[in-house]
C-alpha cells in the first residue's frame, strides 16, 4: 500500500557501508530524504547520488540528512560510495525489508536484457523530525531523477 504526505513513515533498521546497524530514527533529529534506487554503480544511480553530494550543504542549510538506500550489499555501496566519494549514508537493504515498508520494489525490473526480481524502485522521501512523511515521489522510470527542487521546498517549513 503506497504511502501517503502525513503518514508516519515506517521505522526501519539496515546495514550501513561500515557494517553497523542503523535506523530510520537515529537520524530523526533532523529532517531526511530517503533516496531509494535500483543499483549502485548504474549511469542514473550515479548521477542521482552524485548530485545529492554536490548539494550537501543546501540540505545541511536546510536541518536536513540524507539517506540513500538500495538492495545492493553493504560490500559493494562501501566501496561505490568511496570511489564516488559521497558525503553521507547510503544503507543496505539487502533483505528488502525497507523496501517492502516503503512499497519500493519492483517485481520485475528489465532495464535493457535482463530481467531482475525485487530491486528497489527510485522513489524520493522527505520525513520531518515529527516522524511524518512530508513529500513522496515514485519516479515513471528508472532512468527519472527525483525532483530536488520540490525536495528542497518541502524542507523549508523545517518540522
Amino acid at each position: 500500500m503506497p504511502l501517503n504526505i502525513g503518514d508516519d513513515a515506517p521505522d526501519f533498521t539496515l546495514i550501513n557501508t561500515d557494517g553497523k546497524k542503523v535506523s530510520l530514527k537515529d537520524y530523526l533529529d533532523k529532517q531526511v530524504v530517503l533516496l531509494f534506487f535500483p543499483f549502485a554503480n548504474s549511469s542514473t544511480c550515479t548521477e542521482e547520488m552524485c548530485t545529492m553530494r554536490d548539494n550537501l550543504k543546501k540540505y545541511e542549510d536546510l536541518d536536513t540528512n540524507i539517506l540513500g538506500i538500495s538492495v545492493d550489499s553493504h560490500y559493494s555501496l562501501k566501496l561505490w560510495s568511496e570511489k564516488l566519494n559521497l558525503n553521507f549514508p547510503l544503507l543496505s537493504d539487502f533483505n528488502k525489508e525497507a523496501s517492502s515498508k516503503y512499497d519500493s520494489l519492483h517485481e520485475t525490473f528489465s532495464p535493457g536484457k535482463y530481467d531482475y526480481k525485487g530491486v528497489s524502485k527510485r522513489l524520493a522521501f522527505v520525513i520531518g523530525k515529527d516522524g511524518k512523511i512530508k513529500y513522496a515521489e515514485i519516479c515513471p522510470t528508472s532512468g527519472h531523477q527525483p525532483d530536488y527542487d520540490a525536495i528542497k521546498n518541502s524542507l523549508k517549513n523545517n518540522s
